[in-house]
């Protein structure tokens, strides 16, 4: 599993949606998570079924953030942050084939338990300052080329990455980069080519 690991942002729905159709259409998008903090969880279920057959659609990985008991329903993956419940758990319930994530922030260790506890990747950061979670500071790259040494799962490096200074993400260990607004954050007529742009970056760093 290797390459861009997208997650969704607030625009508006039918916005979005017209976005993630431009990114999957490229073939070029590794896995896809569902994060809607603004959108009403009674409003959440037309958006995640017609996500999911999206990736149905073109054989893409997708996942709930943080909320075990909506992946159970509808059968996805789900990434959990260090507060947001059990790993175990979620091997126990899920279906096998799905993908299941832990937020290790700056740690070795909390990667370490994840993976122990059935996780199959892990992920680390803010890497770098990000205004989605200005709160997580930025960890730069040594605890990426700690993880690549030691950890036998993908490991997702996630916070204020772009194509332009995520070559020494990857080149440290990144085995997939989680992105929002450096691909959703622009024009609809641009969403395809930045993909694009994003699977010429981990192809040279392969």
């Amino acid at each position: 599993m290797r390459g861009l690991y997208l997650i969704t942002n607030d625009d508006p729905i039918e916005l979005l949606l017209a976005k993630l159709e431009g990114a999957m259409a490229t073939y070029e998008v590794a896995v896809l998570q569902y994060r809607r903090k603004k959108v009403a969880k009674e409003d959440q279920a037309y958006e995640i079924e017609y996500m999911k057959n999206m990736c149905n659609q073109y054989k893409v990985p997708f996942v709930i953030n943080d909320d075990l008991e909506t992946a159970v329903q509808y059968g996805v993956g789900v990434h959990l942050g260090q507060d947001d419940g059990s790993i175990a758990e979620a091997v126990a319930r899920l279906p096998k084939n799905v993908l299941i994530g832990r937020s290790c922030n700056n740690s070795l260790e909390l990667a370490e338990q994840a993976i122990a506890d059935g996780a199959n990747y892990v992920a680390f950061g803010a890497i770098f300052a990000t205004e989605t979670k200005p709160e997580a500071g930025n960890i730069g790259l040594e605890t990426l080329k700690q993880a690549k040494a030691k950890l036998n799962v993908p490991i997702c490096a996630i916070g204020g990455l772009t194509v332009e200074n995520s070559a020494e993400v990857i080149e440290a260990g990144a085995d997939l980069c989680a992105v929002i607004s450096d691909v959703l954050g622009r024009s609809m007529s641009a969403v395809s080519s930045r993909v694009y742009e994003w699977s010429e970056l981990f192809a040279e760093q392969a």
